[in-house]
């Protein structure tokens, strides 16, 4: 499938049944691709890079577990294909995980607007982050969620220069309550470069 038309349609789906017996193998073999995939950001923030792999497992995960049969799955890919990068562009979960309730609401009340501040930088340029626009990420009060979906859209430019390993990728946020830069290791960026056409 074109990296420009990845989508999940119904006919990539397996029967609940099928996946149930195959979802400890399927697990298994994703679980070193969402290692690369995932990238700490500073203490509490972590920045997972989405793929078409990992949203079909998602929306098997979700059917299994949720057992709404046929009815459920247009709604299921309605929320997940949207995570799926085009081929011109990164697309991340980003989660800021604070165990503790207290320090979690303290925190998320001082980072109003970060969704607003993420970025990839290539080289010396910054590809910013655009939050997903279905739900509002800041309240009225200034608390941010603790999760946040973005896009980063890459000129062809950039692309190239992000498969050159002589470019320092890095991921960053620069929210003045939470300014921290994260380096892509070379197997990461090998990994997310397969995202792009």
């Amino acid at each position: 499938m074109p990296a420009t038309l990845r989508q999940i349609t119904p006919s990539d789906l397996i029967p609940d049944a099928d996946y149930a017996r195959e979802r400890r193998e399927r697990r298994l073999a994703l679980l070193p691709v969402k290692r690369l995939r995932r990238v700490a950001l500073g203490p509490v923030c972590t920045l997972i890079f989405e793929s078409y792999d990992t949203m079909l497992f998602q929306v098997q995960e979700m059917l299994l577990t949720e057992k709404g049969g046929a009815e459920q799955i247009p709604d299921e890919l309605a929320a997940y294909n949207p995570l799926i990068p085009q081929g011109s562009e990164l697309v991340a979960t980003v989660m800021f995980e604070i165990d503790d309730e207290v320090r979690r609401e303290q925190t998320l009340a001082r980072l109003g607007g970060v969704e607003d501040t993420f970025f990839i930088q290539v080289g010396a340029e910054k590809a910013m982050g655009v939050p997903e626009g279905d739900v509002e990420r800041t309240r009225d009060d200034g608390k941010t969620s603790s999760v946040h979906f973005l896009r980063f859209g890459l000129t062809p430019d950039q692309i190239a220069r992000f498969r050159d390993p002589s470019t320092q990728i890095m991921v960053g946020c620069g929210h003045e309550g939470y300014s921290h830069l994260a380096g892509l290791t070379p197997a990461t960026r090998a990994e997310l470069a397969k995202d792009f056409a």
